[in-house]
């Protein structure tokens, strides 16, 4: 089994609002990590993502610890047995959001963009749906693994990028759950980075490649970087990261 060496992580409500729906999680004993990207606005998303962040690990703990449990959702022979569950478990959050968002006027519905791993052997699992961003970085070499889903897909213009990470999926966002999955077989020495667009939307591939490569000791001088360039070109959103090293 691939061991993980070290991790950073951070999240911080950025220089222009006043509070953070962002959230990140790791949970060294389950080899869970996700990051949330909530959406509603005030007392809004910031609950949703905390409801989403409780729900997944709840129920992916519950799923991925009993071989016998019942799948209730979904269930393929692609993936492990941990990719299932956190399928599963994002199946159940998008459940819980949406009824309790039923009852709400449209500017009370909460939800959120998730991006969570689970490590099992020398398999990371990727399940993702929303707007947030998954990046390898392995021997010199930078890709994204995880392609965020937004209104940016839509675009050709680079240099006008107001609203073009507005998620096109998402936690609680449509009636059906649309989502990503991505298998990664780890090596000693990957980098696995997760990204809100607070951070990815200003920068370029390259940039995160360079930022990576200056500061590969240390994650959390990596992710202070990445916060202040993304600052610096006038960044208006939460920002959150967690830096994964085998």
């Amino acid at each position: 089994m691939i061991e993980l060496k070290s991790y950073g992580m951070n999240s911080h409500q950025g220089p222009h609002l006043n509070l953070n729906e962002d959230y990140v999680e790791v949970d060294l004993v389950n080899n869970l990590f996700m990051v949330i990207d909530g959406f509603g606005g005030s007392n809004i998303g910031d609950k949703a993502a905390l409801m989403i962040r409780d729900t997944l690990k709840r129920s992916y703990t519950k799923i991925a610890n009993d071989p016998d449990s019942t799948l209730p959702f979904f269930f393929s022979h692609k993936y492990l047995i941990e990719g299932n569950a956190l399928i599963n478990a994002l199946h159940v959050a998008h459940q819980n959001i949406s009824r309790e968002n039923e009852s709400k006027s449209i500017n009370s519905r909460g939800g959120g963009s998730v991006l969570s791993a689970a490590m099992a052997e020398n398999i990371l699992t990727l399940v993702s749906t929303g707007n947030c961003g998954a990046y390898l970085y392995r021997k010199g070499h930078l890709t994204c693994e995880i392609l965020p889903d937004s209104l940016r897909s839509l675009s050709r213009d680079r240099f006008t990028s107001y609203l073009h990470t507005v998620p096109m999926s998402g936690v609680g966002l449509f009636e059906d759950l649309h989502y990503q999955v991505k298998e990664l077989k780890i090596s000693g020495g990957d980098i696995v980075i997760l990204l809100t667009d607070g951070v990815y939307a200003r920068l370029e591939e390259s940039e995160i490649k360079y930022t990576v490569e200056k500061n590969l000791e240390s994650e959390l001088e990596i992710i202070k970087e990445l916060f202040k360039l993304a600052n610096d070109r006038g960044n208006l959103d939460n920002q959150t990261a967690l830096i994964l090293q085998f």
